[in-house]
This record gives structure tokens, C-alpha cells and sequence, in this order.
């Protein structure tokens, strides 16, 4: 099943907002319902493919399916762009100028490399699409030259499974649910579970860092990486033959994370664990922001360390965001607090040991214990936000969402920065906002802190953003934080990336991408600046 073209998911799980969150938006932030809906498809005008007959057979040749290149409206649509709010409005508004020209499809390795040097010969710039859950740009390159979404979701197997060493090699384009499932049938899981992993693919994973729900457990996606193949314009990158080495610098971290900029992922190499015989997830009630996040970070530090360990701010809890499924509901408290939710994976020994020591952890930090029902319910709704989303655009409203991450001293001065620019640049553009936050991924040494705003969306609602967007980002950086913490760069947060790592390592990445992508293939201006 193809994802919704014109917002996210399975159209058939979408449902509109409660009559309490509608009357919230309208009263508390003046939103008022949209005039017209989305643009039908068929209606959609789109300019031409703008490939030449020599690349568009050498791209057919390419791979051998005899459907393997698309350059139909609906296929080409269905690739224009990601899933970030303003990707949304625009597709909803028909605006389809960075549409691709076409669509490949390979069915493996050398195919993908065959259709590099297709593009490298004609002049055609290629980006890597998985899932298509980019909510970064990343699926927006910035080229005048036509371009081919390179749409991996032929190489969607289990190549290999390795029981003594407990690793998986998995191709790319299977996507998270598909993955799961093979996984569990040999009793092993990998233990990703994003907000996107419904949708998000193994190559997508690898190439964003992306971090799953259950990280403070089983760690992000790239700690999971042992190995990795790549196909470039030059040719093959193998990399990881043993768990860890002292041989130079590990390309694998330089390939994680390039977003397509420096190759295409056509193999990944993951550790696995057993199955959990036993998944129980229970709620925790702080009375402030503050005081929930030092018991994360008295558990996070010291544990005994949940699988999963969240905390919403007291918006996001009185609003029902901390379990996604209660929006609206009369149920939540008139004076929540701070809703943390506690999740233990694992077997039923380790289980119980973990959470006993985990509950003395917590009621020594003053946390209320409310029972497993807030954690069920967080459990049945963890992949629901996204469908939210589209319900509050259908509804009038802007919401969008950004991350980052900063060491435990900085997130205090961090969490104010971001809360107070995007409050601040919204009121004054006369759209008073709603910010809601969570602490979605903990380390030893800090965490990632996750932002929501919602907000009418004025005249012109990507424009609207657009300052919001940058002041945030400014925000971030000023106060310690990373531009992302597992969103990923794309286009969106390129400039801010460059000024993270400063020019040299801006250098350094245009040094690696002239070598491995000489012609400028791939994704360009994702990521790394054009020079």
C-alpha cells in the first residue's frame, strides 16, 4: 500500500479532531476551519519530465523490470517531496514545481549502481526515497538539472541472519513493520519502533540516525549498525567487518546519517535481540517539568534504565499528547502535572527486577505512580501523532513539530530558548501559539527534547512558518543544542548544520562528496552546501 499522497499514512485510520479539540483551537487560538479541502490529484497540473529520450532509456535500462522507470502523474506525485507540515500544505495546495521527472524502481545492488552511472552520463541528478517520511527536505534536492526519485522498495528482504554473532542483514526498502515481522518469526526483534514505523524504511533508518521509542533500551538505529553496503556513482563502499576496530577512522559513522548526499544504502548489517517475553508500560505523574526530568536523568545515569523512558511537559500532558489517544478526552486531569511514561521489554525476571528498582527511583523523585493504563494507552496510540496532524490542517490549524538535543546542564536554558522563540515570533505574526514539548530519548549524558506548535495558520501558512522556523533553529543553536537529533539536515536545517560544524567540517564533506559523487548525482544540496 502507497502511503496517503496528500498527508500521512493509511487513509482508512484517519479520523477528525473531537468536538472538545476543535472548540480548544477555535476559543484559545482563533483558528477557523479551512475554506477548501486538499486538491484532487487528477486536477494537479505538472510540468513536463524534462528528461531527454537518451537518459530516459538509459534509465529504463537500467534496471530490468519492465515497469522499473515511471514518469506517470500519479507515481510522480506520489514522490514529490516529504511530510513535513509545509510539504503537506503545499502538495494540498497543487504546488508541484520540485515534482521528480520520473520514478526507478531497481530490484538490487547493481542495478542501483547501473542507474547512477545512467544519471552521471545524462546530466540527471537521483535522490534515494524509502518511506518517503522525511520531514526535513530531505527529499527536495537543490538542482536546476531534472531528477529521478530512486524508490528502493524492490530490495526489501532479509538477506541473512546470523544467529551465533545475533545479527541481521537487511536490505533498505523493507519497511519497519516488514522487518519486524521476519525478524519475529526467527524469535528476534531489532527493537526500533519510531514515530514513522509504520512507513519509515531500514535505509531511511540509517541514512537519518533515526531513533526509536524504545531507544533508552535498545539504543538508537546507528548504534545497531555493524555494517553497511553502498552503491555511488564510483563504485561500492563495504564497510564493518567485525563489531568494533582500531582500523582508522569507521566509515560506517560517516555513512550514517549522509541522507543520500554520499550514496545509496543497499545493504545494513544490524545486531538483534530475542524476542521480549514480557512488555509492560505504566504512567508516572511529576508535578513539574523540572522535577520529571531529573528523575530521567537520576535513571538514565544511575538506573536501572527502562526500554522506554518519556516525559511531556504539563502542555503536552493537559492537552492528551502523552498518550495520543486520550486527546480530548474528559479523562485527563483538570491539573495533570507532568506525564512520564515508563516501559519495561524483556524477560519476565528482568522485567520485574528492572521495574521494582526502577519504582524506588522514582517515588524517591517524588513521582505519583498512576497505573499501567496511561502506558496501554500511550502503547495502542505511539504511531497516531502524524494522523493528528492532518486532522488539525484539515481543521484550520498549523502544527508542526522540531527536535534537538543537548547535554542534562543545557536542556533547562534550551527548553526556555525554543519555547520562548516559537511563542514570541508566533504572537507577534498574530497567531498566539500552543507549544507543547517531551523528553523522547535519554542518555547518560543528556537528552532529546521534542517540540509540537499549533497555531492558526494565517494567510499564507508556509510563509507564515517560515520566520518561526529559522527563529527556532537560531534558538537552538544558541542555547547548546544540535540542530537535530534524529529528524536529520536535509534541506530545512542545512544552513544551521553548516553552522554547527563550522566551515572546515562543511570542507571536509564536500571533499568526501567530490570523490564518491563527482558529478553531483546525489541529492544535492541535501545535506552538504553546493559549492
Amino acid at each position: 500500500m502507497d502511503m496517503l499522497w496528500s498527508g500521512w499514512g493509511d487513509p482508512a485510520k484517519a479520523a477528525p479532531l473531537p468536538d472538545s479539540v476543535t472548540g480548544l483551537l477555535r476559543d484559545l487560538l482563533g483558528v477557523t476551519p479551512r475554506e477548501s479541502g486538499p486538491a484532487a490529484l487528477a486536477d494537479i497540473e505538472l510540468p513536463a519530465p524534462g528528461l531527454t529520450d537518451e537518459a530516459r532509456t538509459a534509465l529504463a535500462a537500467a534496471v530490468a523490470a519492465p515497469d522499473g522507470l515511471r514518469d506517470d502523474a500519479e507515481s510522480r506525485v506520489r514522490h514529490t517531496r516529504g511530510k513535513s507540515t509545509p510539504d503537506l500544505l503545499r502538495i494540498r495546495a497543487g504546488e508541484v514545481d520540485d515534482i521528480p521527472a520520473a520514478v526507478v524502481l531497481p530490484g538490487g545492488h547493481d542495478e542501483v549502481l547501473a542507474v547512477l552511472r545512467a544519471c552521471a552520463d545524462h546530466g540527471v541528478t537521483a535522490v534515494p526515497f524509502g518511506g518517503g517520511t522525511s520531514v526535513v527536505g530531505g527529499l527536495a534536492p537543490t538542482t536546476k538539472r531534472p531528477f529521478v526519485a530512486l524508490d528502493l522498495r524492490r530490495l526489501d528482504g532479509l538477506l541473512a541472519v546470523d544467529e551465533v554473532s545475533r545479527t541481521a542483514t537487511l536490505q533498505p526498502g523493507l519497511r519497519g513493520p516488514q522487518c519486524e515481522a521476519l525478524l519475529n518469526e526467527r524469535g528476534y526483534t531489532l527493537g526500533h519502533f519510531p514515530q514513522s514505523f509504520e512507513w519509515a524504511s531500514v535505509g531511511g533508518f540509517a541514512a537519518a540516525r533515526s531513533s526509536g521509542q524504545a531507544s533508552a533500551g535498545y539504543g538508537r538505529f546507528d548504534e545497531m549498525v555493524l555494517g553497511l553496503t553502498v552503491a555511488t556513482p564510483e563504485g561500492t563502499l563495504e564497510t564493518g567487518r567485525a563489531p568494533r576496530s582500531a582500523a582508522g577512522p569507521d566509515l560506517r559513522q560517516l555513512v550514517l546519517g549522509s541522507e543520500g548526499a554520499l550514496g545509496v544504502i543497499t545493504a545494513v548489517t544490524v545486531r538483534i535481540r530475542p524476542l521480549p517475553t514480557r512488555r509492560i508500560y505504566e504512567g508516572w505523574r511529576f508535578a513539574s517539568f523540572e522535577a520529571g526530568t531529573a528523575a530521567l536523568r537520576r535513571l538514565a545515569q544511575d538506573g536501572p534504565r527502562p526500554t522506554v523512558l518519556r516525559l511531556s511537559d504539563e502542555s503536552e500532558t493537559f492537552i492528551g499528547l502523552a498518550q495520543p489517544d486520550a486527546i480530548g478526552s474528559a479523562e485527563v486531569p483538570q491539573n495533570p502535572g507532568c506525564m512520564a511514561i515508563v516501559g519495561f521489554e524483556g524477560t519476565e525476571d528482568d522485567t520485574a527486577a528492572r521495574r521494582a528498582a526502577a519504582r524506588e527511583v522514582l517515588l524517591a523523585c517524588d513521582g505519583e505512580y498512576i497505573g499501567e493504563e496511561p502506558g496501554d494507552r500511550w502503547e495502542h496510540g505511539r504511531y497516531n501523532a502524524p494522523y493528528l496532524r492532518d486532522a488539525l490542517l484539515d481543521a484550520g490549524a498549523f502544527a508542526e513539530t522540531l527536535e534537538t538535543a543537548a547535554f542534562w546542564s543545557a536542556i533547562p536554558g534550551l527548553y526556555a530558548a525554543v519555547r520562548d522563540a516559537l511563542t514570541t515570533t508566533l504572537t507577534e505574526a498574530g497567531t498566539p501559539p500552543l507549544v507543547m514539548c517531551h523528553i523522547s530519548h535519554t542518555y547518560e549524558n543528556g537528552a532529546s527534547l521534542y517540540f509540537t506548535v499549533v497555531s492558526a495558520q494565517g494567510e499564507d501558512a508556509v510563509a507564515h512558518w517560515e520566520p518561526v522556523k529559522r527563529a527556532a533553529n537560531d534558538a537552538i543553536l544558541a542555547a547548546g543544542g544540535t540542530i537535530s537529533h534524529h529528524h536529520g539536515v536535509g534541506t530545512d536545517h542545512r544552513d544551521w548544520y553548516a553552522r554547527e560544524i563550522g566551515p572546515l567540517g562543511i570542507r571536509m564533506l564536500q571533499a568526501v562528496k567530490a570523490e564518491v559523487d563527482p558529478s553531483g548525482v546525489l541529492s544535492p544540496g541535501v545535506l552538504i552546501p553546493v559549492r
